[in-house]
C-alpha cells in the first residue's frame, strides 16, 4: 500500500477546494504551490495580507500565480460570515459586533469558508496550536450528526502483511483526546472506523483494547472500555467490533482463541482503539519506531467536513500529504 501516492491520486481526481488559513507561513505558501502545480485541489486559497504574502513568496521564490489570496478584513463576504458565525454562537452569548471581529480570525475564517462551501476542506497548524485548530472547527464546522467528540487517528503502514489491509491499520486515538470517557471512546471508534473504510478502503474491524479481556481484570478503566463497547451495541453502527480486549487476543487468532473465544474480530482487525491518549500515543510510536513503520498523521476525525491540523514543525511535504489526505475525504 503507497498511502500517499492513492491520497494523491484521489485527491487529484476529486477536483476539491482546499483553504490554507496561515497565508503568511513560508512552509504553508511553498505548499501551495505545489498543490497548485500537481493539481491536488481545484483552487487554493491562502488568507492574509496580499502584501504580506506575496513578501513571504518573494523570500522564499514562490509565484503566486493561479493562488488565490483572501484578507478577512477586507472581503466582501465579511458582514455574510459574521453573521453566519453569530447565528451559530448567539446561545454561547456572541454579539453581532464581537462575531465580525471574531470571524476575520484565519481559523475561524477558514473554518466558515469549509462550512458555507466556498472551500471543502482546511489544513492548518503549521503555527497555531491543536487546541486553536480544534476551537475554531468545533465551534462553527461541528462534529458528524450523531457524535459529539472529535479525535484522531493515524495511519500505520509498512507493517507485516499478516497484519490489517496488507500491512495497514488505523490506530485511534493518538493525539488529541488524554482522558476520554466511555461515550467519547465510543464516538472515537465510530469515527475511526469511518477513517478505516476512507484512508484503507476497507471495511473495518474495530477492537477497543485494555489491559483487561471480558472482565479478567477489574478497574475503573476497564469498566470505561466495557462501557464504551455497551454504547456502540446500543447504536448499531454498522461495522464488526469487539472490546474490551487486550492487544494480543485482539491480533492473534490463537490468543483470541483462549481469551475472547467467539469474538467477531478475531484474525480480522485493522482498527486499533486505545483506552487513553497515553496507551495510543506511546503505541504508535513504539510500533513505527521500533516496527521500521510508517506513521501517517495524527488525522483529525468526527468533524461534519474535512479539517486537519498540522505539527508545528510539519515540513512543506507534510503539509501537502496532509492536505491531499484532508481533500479526499470530502463527501
Amino acid at each position: 500500500m503507497d498511502f500517499v501516492s492513492d491520497m494523491k491520486a484521489k485527491a487529484k481526481s476529486m477536483r476539491k477546494k482546499l483553504v490554507l488559513p496561515e497565508g503568511t507561513e513560508p512552509r504553508t505558501v511553498k505548499a501551495a504551490r505545489i498543490l497548485v502545480d500537481e493539481q491536488l485541489a481545484v483552487s487554493v486559497t491562502l488568507l492574509g495580507k496580499v502584501t504580506e504574502i506575496q513578501k513571504v513568496a518573494d523570500a522564499e521564490g514562490v509565484n503566486l500565480n493561479g493562488i488565490n489570496i483572501v484578507h478577512p478584513h477586507g472581503d466582501a463576504s465579511l458582514n455574510k460570515y459574521a453573521h453566519e458565525y453569530y447565528e451559530l454562537r448567539k446561545h454561547k452569548g456572541m454579539t453581532e459586533d464581537q462575531a465580525k471581529i471574531d470571524i476575520a480570525d484565519p481559523l475561524r475564517w477558514g473554518s466558515m469558508m469549509v462550512h458555507l462551501g466556498d472551500a471543502d476542506a482546511m489544513v492548518a497548524g503549521a503555527e497555531n496550536t491543536t487546541g486553536d485548530v480544534l476551537r475554531a472547527g468545533l465551534a462553527i464546522i461541528g462534529t458528524v450528526p450523531g457524535l459529539k467528540t472529535a479525535s484522531s487517528c493515524f495511519v500505520m503502514a509498512g507493517m507485516d502483511p499478516q497484519w490489517g489491509l496488507d500491512g495497514a491499520m488505523i490506530f485511534s486515538d493518538c493525539a488529541v483526546i488524554p482522558d476520554p470517557t466511555a461515550e467519547q471512546l465510543a464516538d472515537i471508534a465510530e469515527s475511526a472506523a469511518q477513517s478505516c473504510r476512507e484512508f484503507l478502503g476497507a471495511e473495518p474491524v474495530v477492537a477497543l483494547m485494555s489491559f483487561s479481556t471480558k472482565g479478567s481484570a477489574k478497574h475503573d478503566n476497564v469498566t470505561k472500555v466495557q462501557t464504551a463497547v455497551q454504547i456502540l451495541k446500543g447504536k448499531n453502527p454498522g461495522f464488526v467490533f469487539d472490546g474490551e480486549i487486550q492487544a494480543d487476543a485482539a491480533l492473534v487468532p490463537s490468543v483470541t482463541d483462549k481469551k475472547a473465544p467467539g469474538s467477531p474480530v478475531r484474525g480480522k482487525v485493522n482498527t486499533l482503539i486505545f483506552p487513553d491518549l497515553g496507551a495510543g500515543n506511546i503505541g504508535y510510536k513504539l510500533v513505527q519506531r521500533l516496527g521500521k513503520v510508517e506513521a501517517f498523521g495524527p488525522f483529525l476525525q468526527g468533524f461534519a467536513k474535512p479539517i486537519s491540523d498540522l505539527s508545528r514543525g510539519a515540513s512543506v511535504e507534510d503539509i501537502v500529504t496532509t492536505a491531499a489526505v484532508t481533500l479526499s475525504r470530502v463527501k
